[in-house]
């Protein structure tokens, strides 16, 4: 179906919203005010024109978008773009029947991004494709540039599809997890075996060193290492673990820690729930007491290294715990005096709700998501 249709607002996702028959339909790379022409499936729309444009407009500067699924908002000039991003905030609050003060938006630089997720896929031949698929599609967009991710991972990119054509032998496809550490690349691929021939083995190890890479996982099993793959954590220094979540972006974790940290400082003793591998527990134990409270056995072991290794940090008291199951009381909460808890996306209704029964007198959330925060 072929239609006229003028966008309203734009969804949480970046996507364009317009009203057909009274629902609401969702057509990507538009902006509001504009006047376009789409095909229209349900719900969703494909973009064949635009008829008007927004003064928002811009020409992306990837070749990639519009096809790959990694970015939505190419198109859209950033004082337009921070409005929105700031305005999602508003709104995750306001459905909560809330209305927080919200500090403007900061944003981060292009070619920044130091971990990236990509999927990888044996094509006809010997080739494969290494990039994203495209939004609501299976098809892989086999990725030459990316202006978001820092430029050693771009670079790698040739040097891991010649590595990942070892790997993929027999099979389709693969996850792959890139971070930019302080060393090099720490790299993991999962859903391939690992490869059990010693002329393969060795042909991975020779394309591991050359495309920058410091460590090479494949599954569980350590493939390539040419030394430990470092983060700077304020004062201390982490290696870690294979696939470890971290902030993509080292400026903006760096900026929530000077936020947390002033939030805290009048703090002697604080919690530091969901703590992961400690990116901001590290940074707090510089000024305060920590207890830090993770469920994954991995970033626990790293934390607990990088605490050892670090000099002049105050108690680090680790412990693992399943905060989802069994949350701490609001009574054992109320011996600190701040908590910074760090959740998924999935919410922490459990620990929230004896954070709000306690009597910790500063709470500091965080939170990638808008609406998990207000919730």
């Amino acid at each position: 179906m072929d239609d006229e249709l003028v966008i309203e607002a734009l969804g949480a996702q970046g996507d364009g919203i317009a009203t057909v028959a009274g629902a609401q339909v969702f057509i990507p790379f538009t902006l509001p005010g504009e006047r376009v022409r789409a095909d229209l499936d349900g719900g969703r729309g494909r973009l064949r024109e635009v008829i008007e444009e927004s003064p928002d407009r811009r020409t992306s500067s990837c070749l990639h978008f519009g096809t790959c699924g990694g970015c939505a908002l190419q198109h859209m000039v950033e004082d337009a773009y921070l409005a929105w991003k700031r305005d999602q905030v508003f709104r995750a609050f306001a459905a909560r029947g809330l209305s927080p003060e919200v500090s403007p938006v900061l944003p981060v630089a292009p070619a920044s991004r130091r971990r990236a997720v990509l999927t990888a896929r044996r094509g006809r031949g010997n080739s494969v494709s290494l990039g994203y698929h495209r939004r609501q599609d299976r098809e892989l967009v086999d990725v030459q540039e990316c202006p978001v991710l820092r430029p050693a991972i771009v670079a790698a990119l040739p040097g891991l599809r010649g590595l990942l054509n070892l790997l993929l032998a027999g099979r389709s496809e693969a996850r792959v997890t890139i971070l930019e550490t302080v060393t090099g690349l720490d790299v993991l691929v999962e859903g391939v075996p690992e490869p059990q021939s010693h002329h393969v083995l060795a042909g991975i190890a020779g394309l591991a060193a050359n495309a920058g890479l410091i460590r090479l996982t494949v599954g569980s099993e350590l493939l390539f290492q040419s030394g430990e793959p470092q983060i700077h954590l304020g004062k201390a220094l982490l290696s870690p673990p294979p696939g470890a979540f971290l902030q993509a972006v080292a400026s903006a974790e760096s900026e929530l820690a000077q936020r947390i940290l002033a939030a805290c400082a009048a703090a002697r003793n604080v919690a530091d729930l969901f703590c992961g591998a400690g990116t901001f527990a590290l940074r707090l134990a510089g000024g305060c007491e920590v207890a830090a409270f993770e469920l994954d056995s991995a970033l626990l072991t790293a934390l607990r290294a990088a605490g050892a290794r670090s000099q002049g940090l105050k108690k680090l008291t680790i412990e693992r715990r399943d905060l989802f199951r069994e949350p701490l009381t609001a009574r054992e909460l109320g011996r600190f005096d701040a908590v910074v808890f760090d959740p998924p996306r999935a919410g922490a209704r459990a620990q929230a709700q004896e954070l709000a029964a306690s009597k910790v007198p500063v709470v500091v959330a965080v939170s990638c998501n808008p609406a998990t925060l207000a919730r």
